[in-house]
């Protein structure tokens, strides 16, 4: 059997090769995204796997559908750049990876809230060049702060663990309240009590027509001033452009992305040596109390390893027609 893979990079390529031990399938990696120009490069594959800002629109899925792949196997959580009923009406079988080391990304999740706090990033920068003043750097106690999540599910759930462990305040926002996190003494409530009330506010749900622009000009409005803004979920959860404006005004005291609604256009790649297009990622660049990381949460050694083991034992299932054993792992 052959999988084809895109947006795969070097490290997509060592845990697959790892993983693909135990199946002996044959599998064939290109860098490059899938969308309508990368269809022609996929041949007598069985099934691909996809990354987060590959494009599976009706007219992507027709062209796979059309070359008898019968899996689709996004190597990630989220499905919003997938056309579930095309998928449907055309017979493709959808997987994802539902909980892969849901940890790795509620860590980053904390070091996004350090660095923006202690200025660790800033003070590294300063010693090395010899200067060892404290003007500047002053921070906050994390402990007794108000924390505000939005969305518990895996990541979310792991998120509010380690915020109780700092001893901090946590408020919840679900549609379906979870009774664990609720014994360990997390408060679900309205959204806009949350974005009222809360030091720091972490966005973990997923994105549908619900959570676009989830943070935007209004609900910017509710929030405590200079309130810390986390992101690690999707880049649109966000209006960029309404957070910006709250930065200049000082609604927003911090700000912290792996994610950017614009990101197919930059990460995963090194522009070092190129002029960048986007006038809205350099203006947030600009701000000295925003922190932008390249949509690496994930990057955990134990993650990628439960990515690829994961994603190959489900494509091997929907392949003979068999569910995979992974809760949540089949979504067409």
């Amino acid at each position: 059997m052959k999988i084809t893979f895109f947006s795969a990079k070097p490290y997509d390529k060592v845990s697959f090769q790892q993983a693909n031990a135990a199946y002996g399938f044959q599998l064939e990696f290109f860098e490059t995204h899938l969308g309508p120009h990368s269809v022609e490069m996929i041949h007598d594959a069985d099934a691909v796997c996809v990354f987060v800002n590959d494009k599976l629109n009706r007219q992507v899925l027709e062209a796979l559908a059309a070359r008898n792949v019968k899996v689709v196997a996004l190597r990630c959580a989220g499905f919003n750049n997938l056309d579930i009923e095309a998928a449907k009406e055309l017979g493709i079988e959808v997987c994802r990876v539902p909980a892969y080391s849901p940890e790795a990304v509620a860590e980053h999740a904390l070091a996004m809230i350090m660095t923006l706090n202690r200025k660790t990033h800033k003070a590294y920068n300063r010693v090395r060049e010899q200067n060892f003043s404290l003007q500047g750097l002053l921070g906050f106690n994390l402990h007794g702060k108000t924390v505000g999540v939005i969305g518990t599910g895996n990541i979310g759930k792991a998120f509010c663990h380690i915020m109780l462990g700092m001893g901090c305040k946590v408020m919840a926002f679900d549609l379906i309240a979870d009774k664990t996190l609720e014994a360990a003494g997390v408060t679900y409530h309205p959204a806009i009590t949350l974005l009222q009330q809360s030091d720091i506010i972490s966005l973990h749900c997923p994105l549908n027509e619900q959570t676009t622009h989830l943070i935007n000009k209004d609900t910017i409005e509710y929030m405590k001033p200079g309130v810390m803004i986390i992101n690690t979920g999707r880049g649109k959860l966000i209006d960029t452009k309404a957070v910006i404006d709250g930065l200049k005004h000082g609604t927003i005291g911090y700000l912290g992305i792996d994610v950017y609604e614009q990101e197919e256009k930059l990460f995963f790649k090194d522009l070092s040596a190129d002029i960048i297009q986007d006038d809205v990622i350099l203006r947030l660049m600009s701000f000295p109390n925003v922190l932008v990381t390249a949509h690496q949460a994930f990057f955990t050694q134990e993650a990628l390893e439960q990515i690829a083991a994961t994603t190959l034992h489900s494509v091997s299932a929907l392949v003979a027609n068999q569910q995979p054993e992974t809760a949540g792992a089949r979504v067409v």
